[in-house]
């Protein structure tokens, strides 16, 4: 695996987004019917405000199914939720730097921003999938312990 590969070699660039204003019932429609676990928040230009983790979106549907009138997820949209201006990177930032900040961090994924606009999203899992895919490099040792 080469550390130095460009995140956008890895990323996803088709990505379902919401608006910040998107009501909380549409936000849990969107986890409901995807594998993802993590939602970017744009603007009309596709600019990043945040992003919305599975994680955090359980947190507060737990917090909100307590409310008496259960009428809690309509009054809430994705920005009262929302990670706001989440740590980036750009699409030439190399897999090894995304991998440094998913450690440090306890991140599972980061938004990819060009000129301003996201363009793509790289989590733990495509990572953890290049490394399975990639052939060893040219002199890279493989040792097994016998």
């Amino acid at each position: 695996m080469n550390p130095n590969t460009p995140v956008d070699s890895i990323m996803t660039s088709h990505l379902i987004t919401v608006r910040p204003d998107t009501p909380l019932t549409r936000v849990a429609d969107v986890f409901a019917k995807h594998t993802f676990h993590h939602l970017p928040v744009t603007d009309g230009q596709g600019m990043l405000l945040g992003i919305i983790s599975k994680e955090d979106f359980a947190k507060v549907a737990y917090i909100l199914s307590f409310s008496e009138n259960g009428s809690g997820e309509d009054a809430i949209c994705a920005s009262d939720v929302m990670t706001k201006y989440p740590l980036s990177l750009s699409p030439e930032d190399s897999i090894g730097l995304a991998a440094d900040i998913f450690l440090a961090n306890k991140f599972h994924a980061l938004p990819i921003i060009e000129g301003g606009v996201l363009v793509g999203l790289v989590t733990t899992h495509d990572l953890i999938a290049f490394s399975f895919d990639s052939p060893v490099q040219e002199g890279e040792e493989l040792t097994y312990d016998e």
